[in-house]
């Protein structure tokens, strides 16, 4: 049964001003050391913070709190199997919502070009 789903769209413009204007402070914000370590894998990392954030934007929908005293940026990281299927981990609060909501899956989907980064989150129990 689907709880919730959740969807973000993200210009990357507008995190390439971000990561400009407050550089390392936004990603420790709105990343885990793991995503930024990945992110900064890429010649232009900018696409890959973007896709993360519209993630979690689109978790936070799933949820139903939206991003703020209920779940923080830090409780999701956005990980890659072997395959590059993307999949979520959850920490802190994001552990405690979902065994409120009593889910037993999250499910993700991510996509980005130059210019915009985008994502799916369905949420089931």
């Amino acid at each position: 049964m689907i709880l919730g789903i959740g969807t973000d769209i993200t210009e990357v413009e507008r995190i390439q001003t971000a990561l400009q204007r407050f550089g390392d402070s936004f990603l420790q914000r709105i990343l885990r050391p793991e995503e930024i370590s990945y992110c900064h894998g890429f010649k232009n990392p900018a696409p890959h913070i973007a896709v993360r954030f519209a993630a979690k934007e689109a978790i936070a929908k799933a949820f139903g709190t939206g991003m703020g005293a209920q779940l923080g940026w830090l409780d999701l990281q956005v990980c890659r199997k072997a395959s590059g299927e993307p999949f979520i981990v959850l920490h802190g609060a994001g552990q405690t919502l979902f065994a409120a909501r009593r889910a037993t899956q999250l499910l993700i989907t991510l996509s980005h070009t130059h210019n915009y980064a985008t994502a799916v989150a369905i949420l089931e129990g």
